[in-house]
């Protein structure tokens, strides 16, 4: 792991987790060792931040030097909570961290009063448990396919419990109440399709990329549906 990368784990793990944290949970949750992990902290603060404690106390981090000042009001930090809680029922393990990280950031940076606001918020978004079907598939790689347009290979098993080997571009994703969907353009049928994501059985990178097409093909799948919608209407 690259030294930066590595710093940007251990500051976001001081964020996240409750204070003051071991240096031996502080290693487990960033994969390096107490050796590694003594001179990291050594290296944040000669950086600027101010982390109180010491080996076999635990750490606290007190001030982030690269995290500015910023203020919310009240239904401000409701909202930002609710969408996390929204985020972490639409089964995308991967996203929903991204969620919890970006927002133990801004927790980090807001006065003590808000910082308790965080913790104590009124609202929540709650659905069933069994409301959405599972996904198998590595999700972090279609989401990197969707960002780095290169095409994917796919196993699909359609509506009608029809197996199919798909080449596809992948370009959107759609999470719905009770469903994540994925738009792409089909290269066998040189068409844009919607697959319902959980339906995807097998996923593999392709060696084709369609960079810079994603943006043009999405205006292109828009125009269409709105003439669609057009001609349903007369």
């Amino acid at each position: 792991m690259a030294r930066t990368d590595r710093l940007m784990r251990l500051m976001d793990t001081l964020r996240r987790l409750p204070q003051p944290v071991t240096a031996s949970r502080l290693s487990e949750e960033t994969g390096v060792s107490l050796r590694q992990l003594y001179r990291d902290i050594a290296t944040l603060r000669a950086g600027g931040a101010l982390i109180d404690g010491a080996a076999g106390i635990g750490y606290t981090l007190v001030e982030d030097p690269a995290l500015p000042p910023q203020s919310f009001s009240r239904i401000e930090i409701e909202a930002l909570m609710l969408a996390l809680s929204g985020l972490e029922q639409i089964g995308d393990d991967g996203l929903t961290q991204a969620g919890r990280n970006a927002m133990a950031r801004i927790i980090a940076t807001l006065p003590d009063a808000q910082a308790r606001q965080a913790m104590h918020t009124v609202l929540r978004s709650w659905r069933r448990p069994d409301a959405r079907p599972a996904v198998t598939i590595d999700m972090d790689l279609l989401r990197e396919a969707c960002w780095e347009e290169f095409s994917l290979q796919i196993t699909y098993r359609d509506l009608r419990e029809q197996v199919t080997e798909r080449k596809i571009w992948p370009l959107g994703l759609s999470y719905g109440a009770d469903k994540m969907m994925l738009l792409a353009h089909c290269r066998l049928r040189q068409d844009f399709r919607i697959f319902h994501v959980n339906r995807i059985e097998q996923l593999s990178r392709g060696e084709e990329s369609f960079r810079p097409r994603r943006v043009g093909l999405l205006r292109d799948y828009v125009a269409q549906r709105r003439k669609e919608y057009a001609q349903a209407q007369r």
